[in-house]
């Protein structure tokens, strides 16, 4: 969706607003501490990634290129109009998703050692808050000054998504854990899919330079160094579920980005990263005339070890409504754990 129409609108009516619904904070609280305390005793070994509908809405959707444990809050925001009133498809509600989100990836070892596997699990109330506040009050009134987007029916359900995958990793002459195939699927709430993926994670074009004219400790190299290139190509097989319906079968998404960060050099594990990416997705939901919608999103995250602040906008797209925008915020737990 548009920036200016990053965000969705609390209306019975189109044009007629109502209170804010009071978001389940609380309860949002406890099934975290939940988790957290039935994952507590998992090993060092236990590590994380996105759950649906992460991709088709434009997020950073690559495999865990290092271990990962992590936890935290994830919102997505579908809306039925947009700003003129337009309707998107024939799902006749916005859809306001809030997961509490746990990850656990695996690098393996021995036999194993170029595989990892991960599960991702995503579970919360699907309601019109806080996403209605981000994109109203927050980004059209308080930012831009410009219309909110019109809100009707709204979905109120608790909904969850539970993704497995399992992916092929391969080293480039100096880097490790650079090129990858793999693929998986996630069953749930919202829709269910089987996918298969390949691409490049976090490639340092200096780093295949050096290796082959010698290191170079100029200013230039201290300053690329850092720099990090990733990509993916994507396919998956969807079938409706209970929160979206009128699918398309299969859909194709590119991804790309650009990440400048310090790491890790044993467990690749960003210290602190700044990401930015685009995605265009050939649409998972359906149209008017039921062809399937093209979607183009940009996303921008921060990594503070252990916090990642991820959030995506469909932009690129310039239109306001289906799959607009989201966020999410996650903490790494693995330096909890005990042993790690």
């Amino acid at each position: 969706m548009k920036l200016k129409a990053s965000m969705s609108s609390s209306y019975s009516r189109p044009g007629n607003k109502q209170k804010h619904q009071q978001v389940p904070i609380r309860g949002l609280f406890l099934i975290l501490l939940i988790v957290w305390s039935i994952w507590g005793p998992v090993p060092q070994s236990a590590k994380g990634e996105t759950p649906a509908p992460y991709i088709h809405w434009g997020a950073l959707s690559y495999p865990d290129q290092e271990p990962d444990l992590s936890t935290g809050l994830s919102v997505f925001r579908f809306t039925e109009f947009n700003g003129e009133g337009e309707r998107y498809n024939g799902i006749k509600e916005t859809i306001g998703i809030n997961f509490v989100t746990l990850s656990w990836t695996q690098h393996l070892t021995n036999k194993l050692e170029n595989w990892s596997t991960n599960f991702t699990l995503g579970v919360g109330p699907t309601r019109n808050q806080p996403t209605e506040w981000l994109q109203n009050d927050l980004i059209h009134d308080e930012l831009w000054g410009i219309p909110q987007v019109p809100v009707e029916e709204t979905r109120k359900q608790t909904d969850f998504s539970i993704t497995g995958s399992l992916t092929r990793w391969w080293e480039i002459p100096g880097q490790k854990r650079i090129l990858y195939i793999g693929g998986g699927g996630q069953f749930g709430s919202l829709f269910h899919e089987l996918f298969a993926r390949a691409g490049f994670r976090r490639w340092s074009p200096l780093k295949s330079i050096e290796r082959w004219t010698g290191s170079n400790n100029g200013i230039l190299a201290g300053l690329f160094r850092p720099l990090r290139l990733s990509g993916m190509v994507r396919a998956s097989r969807v079938a409706p579920g209970a929160a979206f319906h009128d699918l398309a079968n299969t859909t194709y998404a590119t991804q790309g980005s650009i990440s400048y960060g310090w790491y890790d050099q044993r467990t690749l594990h960003p210290w602190v990263e700044v990401e930015i990416g685009a995605t265009i997705d050939s649409g998972i939901f359906n149209g008017q005339q039921g062809d399937s919608l093209e979607e183009r999103f940009w996303t921008a995250a921060l990594r503070v070890y252990p916090f990642t602040v991820e959030t995506w906008n469909d932009q690129l797209n310039s239109q306001d409504f289906g799959p607009t925008y989201g966020a999410r915020l996650m903490m790494d737990l693995s330096f909890l754990v005990s042993g790690s």
